[in-house]
């Protein structure tokens, strides 16, 4: 159903209650659901069930009374073809052919534009994710932070917001150190094994990859920072470092873009300190009578919002925490004009949530309460012949995203005979996002290679690349379907398609409104699913013309809703399979 059809129920709704409500001080909602069962009806609401005791009557008769007066109620003649009561009170609704036939009509007016809105028109929302330390490849859990991320941001932009996707680097510590020793380590001819060889340090091939071009006294650059050539001197370990983090950057970005993920802005931990933003944080902090000296270390009471323990700031030899320049950086974020942030995180994160938001409001200046928003996703099992893969030799110690990538890019090549990373990347994002974030995932590359419909992208690229097929075999022009008379369109595959149409808006506002971009690739395979069943059924291309014309019209707003939803979560719809 259509925002503007829902809305004109709400309407008949409102009008046949205004007489029933007059003298009693209410203000109903009325609010319409889809049933479950499409053979209880097109639309169903329960506002008389919601009325009956505070009005004092029987649900069922109040429900007759409603259905009698919306059915009476020549503003919906074209609307609603008939109503029923069920059970205690609810009225299901019917709608006319002629409804269910508006939205291959809308599709084809709107196309990529369709179920997209302006709610959100006028608000900054940031969504970072990823947000890798630069010490190695990313791994497989990057990689679901990347699809979730992208998709969540990609749902903010269809509602009307402006989006900045923001990748932040952890760029200063101890994880930073243990990388130049590691590569100080390769660059003296050490590996992992040898007596020498440093007990923390990163065992990964990249490591010594690193060495052999910091030796070479090569350049390298990435996104938002300047190139930085190496010295090649090896004890020199100011140069070692800059180096390092340059060269992973640079690595992440090029898996990244594999990935097909691109982000809008780059912040690094460095800058918080370099900018004196982390003492500003702490001196606001200690302003506002929220911390206390213990044993030579700075404490937050974290209690004061809730936490189960107050939380050491700094400590007793002069460092801070890490949740401190957490604490800074969303400060910033504020600062910045971003009224809604969302971080997306593995669940490792969880312990932080409740340390920067309490950080935040004891800074008190003006951050709202629940600020930032979290989206916590549990890490990803790989499965590969039957068996869990836990180990990449070039990362040492993980299966990362560019593994993965080619793994389910599997034999196939593109058109210059290199192997189709496309085909992997699609398989990639789509099974990473199909499920939602805090469950956990198993990732079956075999089911991934699958051509058939055990492999879910399959399937759904299947849908749209089948329709292709139909509108080639046709070979008549898209641009008069726009205007063919849709009434012949009665079939009751064709009203389920229809109707699975409809949803598309209301489904991404839902999928916002819940952070869970997971539902796109549930409605994608719907969609897929109720388009094959129609295939299956009904023949597109039929003698009658009058028949063909509309079918076929419903198949290029099929394929429409399709790759709309295809490239929201950044899978490609191809024409061919």
């Amino acid at each position: 159903m259509l925002a503007q059809q829902k809305q004109q129920i709400i309407d008949l709704f409102n009008d046949a209650l205004q007489p029933i409500v007059l003298d009693s001080g209410l203000q109903p909602a009325v609010t319409l659901e889809r049933p479950r069962d499409p053979s209880h009806g097109d639309i169903a609401c329960n506002i008389a069930m919601q009325l009956a005791k505070p009005l004092k009557k029987n649900p069922r008769e109040l429900a007759q009374t409603l259905v009698a007066a919306v059915l009476a109620n020549r503003a919906g003649a074209n609307l609603i073809a008939s109503a029923d009561i069920a059970g205690p009170g609810f009225i299901n609704l019917r709608l006319t052919d002629a409804a269910k036939q508006e939205v291959v009509k809308a599709v084809l007016r709107e196309g990529a534009e369709f179920g997209k809105s302006t709610s959100g028109a006028g608000k900054k929302v940031m969504v970072e994710f990823v947000s890798a330390n630069p010490t190695g490849p990313l791994h497989v859990g990057h990689g679901r932070q990347g699809a979730l991320g992208d998709a969540m941001s990609a749902l903010f932009q269809a509602q009307g917001y402006a989006v900045t996707r923001e990748f932040y680097y952890n760029d200063a510590g101890v994880q930073i150190a243990t990388l130049a020793n590691s590569v100080q380590a390769r660059g003296r001819g050490l590996k992992p094994g040898d007596a020498d060889w440093p007990e923390s340090a990163y065992n990964g091939d990249y490591i010594a990859e690193i060495a052999q071009d910091f030796l070479a006294k090569k350049t390298v650059a990435a996104s938002n920072g300047a190139p930085v050539t190496a010295s090649g001197d090896i004890d020199d370990l100011e140069s070692i470092r800059p180096f390092a983090v340059t060269y992973l950057r640079r690595e992440q970005d090029l898996d990244l873009q594999a990935f097909g993920v691109k982000f809008d802005n780059y912040y690094l931990e460095s800058s918080l300190y370099q900018d004196g933003k982390v003492n500003a944080a702490v001196e606001a902090l200690i302003a506002a009578g929220k911390t206390y000296e213990l044993d030579g270390a700075l404490w937050l009471r974290t209690t004061d919002y809730g936490d189960d323990k107050d939380r050491v700031m700094k400590k007793s030899d002069g460092t801070y925490t890490y949740f401190v320049p957490d604490v800074a950086y969303h400060i910033v974020k504020w600062q910045r004009g971003f009224g809604q942030a969302i971080n997306v995180q593995g669940s490792d994160h969880h312990g932080t949530i409740a340390r920067v938001r309490a950080g935040l409001q004891a800074a008190d200046v003006g951050i709202p309460q629940g600020y930032p928003d979290y989206v916590l996703h549990k890490m990803v099992t790989v499965m590969k012949g039957g068996e869990e893969v836990k180990i990449s030799k070039r990362a040492g110690s993980y299966v990362t995203l560019r593994d993965l990538i080619e793994w389910s890019a599997g034999d196939a090549v593109d058109e210059n005979g290199n192997q189709d990373l496309v085909r992997g990347r699609d398989a990639v994002r789509f099974f990473l996002i199909s499920r939602k974030a805090d469950t956990e995932f198993v990732f079956d590359v075999d089911q991934a290679l699958a051509q058939s419909d055990e492999n879910p992208v399959y399937n759904v690229q299947y849908a749209h690349a089948r329709i292709c097929s139909i509108l080639r075999q046709w070979t008549g022009s898209e641009a008069v379907l726009n205007t063919v008379d849709l009434t012949p369109l009665t079939a009751p595959r064709e009203a389920l398609l229809m109707a699975k149409l409809a949803a598309y808006p209301d489904m991404l506002q839902h999928a916002l409104d819940e952070l869970g971009p997971h539902q796109v690739a549930f409605y994608l395979r719907d969609l897929a699913g109720e388009l094959h069943s129609y295939y299956n059924a009904e023949r597109t291309l039929v003698d009658d013309e009058a028949l063909k014309m509309a079918r076929l019209a419903l198949m290029v707003a099929t394929r429409q809703v399709l790759r709309n939803g295809l490239a929201l979560i950044g899978v490609s719809a191809p024409e061919r399979m």
